[in-house]
């Protein structure tokens, strides 16, 4: 890895961040708050929030086995997607390289910020070639993404694969592991330790049943974080999101459950898919949805539509021809989903 203040933005590497009233006296007791301009009365929601979300982060740490230190708070995934791109990327200079297919909002940041965006096909059982990933970089590349469990595909990248490209490459690479907990593979923010230029990301969205607040997480060296939190805004994280988030975490019995029975309906709907007529190829996952080749993608989308089913048309995805992605639902959904897939002619 080349050392961190080549990566970063000169003009980042030199902001002094916004003080909030809420750093400046933090390690200290107060009960009168008249620094902020806030309204006096309370309803619940009058104080500015934890700019640092240090509650939160104490109680994601042990379920994470990552050091509170080693974890950034965001404003869903989205903002930690966004927030390298501002820290490390020239605009108009510098590129990233991902692979494809894979989740859109690495391109739709990559736009918004002015950086090229590089992708490099993974092969025709959705595997990662490292060495193609490698080849695609130049002096200006400053970031890699790959996500494992890969959406839309919904397969784990070999591990050995992406350790080659984090180990080789100069620049910064980001595993987005949005999907690991429904996925036997040992996920890499537990690796933080042996690799200085990684960045971990993950969210509140899918295992934890917690879409609607917004939360997303990532997990880096401390001089990333302190990079992250640079930069991002003074209150990213609302307090109502924050209060729900340990509200969740209050209850990991509950969420063990869920995500068991994701898993088992997974399974169920694996099996049942593979016997209709118009499914060509049922894909292996290991997320929480289902990547399936079918005789007409567009076809079948409109018809599901027409039922009240609403799925996920990838067939203009680069390897996706004639795909549909489908989120395992309770075990109603499941079967209304088949018994309409089953009347289709």
């Amino acid at each position: 890895m080349k050392n961190l203040q080549d990566l970063v933005r000169p003009n980042i590497w030199a902001l002094k961040p916004y003080s909030c009233a809420r750093d400046e006296f933090k390690g200290m007791k107060a009960d009168v708050y008249i620094d902020a301009n806030e309204n006096p009365y309370p309803n619940g929601v009058n104080r500015y929030p934890d700019p640092l979300q240090e509650q939160l982060k104490l109680a994601i740490s042990p379920m994470k086995g990552v050091p509170v230190e080693n974890i950034f708070l965001g404003n869903g995934s989205d903002e930690a997607i966004d927030l390298p791109f501002r820290i490390f990327c020239r605009p108009g200079k510098d590129n990233v390289v991902a692979i494809a297919p894979t989740y859109g909002m690495y391109e739709v940041c990559a736009h918004v910020n002015d950086v090229e965006y590089r992708t490099v096909s993974l092969t025709p059982d959705y595997e990662l070639d490292p060495d193609a990933l490698l080849g695609a970089c130049d002096e200006n590349t400053k970031i890699i993404f790959i996500c494992s469990p890969n959406n839309p595909t919904g397969n784990s990248l070999g591990r050995e694969k992406i350790e080659r490209v984090i180990t080789a490459f100069q620049g910064i690479v980001i595993v987005d592991e949005a999907y690991s907990d429904f996925s036997a593979q040992r996920p890499f923010r537990l690796d933080l330790q042996k690799y200085p230029n990684l960045v971990v990301l993950a969210t509140f969205s899918k295992a934890w049943s917690a879409a609607g607040i917004r939360l997303g997480m990532a997990f880096a060296s401390t001089d990333i974080i302190s990079l992250f939190n640079k930069v991002k805004y003074p209150y990213n994280v609302n307090v109502l999101t924050q209060k729900k988030a340990m509200e969740i975490l209050g209850n990991a019995t509950l969420l063990q459950r869920h995500i068991s029975m994701v898993l088992e309906e997974r399974d169920t709907l694996l099996k049942s898919l593979a016997f209709l007529p118009i499914c060509k190829k049922v894909y292996p996952t290991d997320a929480n949805f289902i990547l399936v080749k079918v005789t007409d993608a567009d076809g079948i989308y409109k018809y599901l539509v027409s039922k009240g089913i609403v799925v996920r048309n990838r067939t203009h995805v680069h390897l996706c021809g004639d795909c549909l992605r489908i989120t395992v639902g309770t075990k109603d959904e499941n079967t209304k989903l088949l018994a309409a897939l089953r009347q289709y002619v």
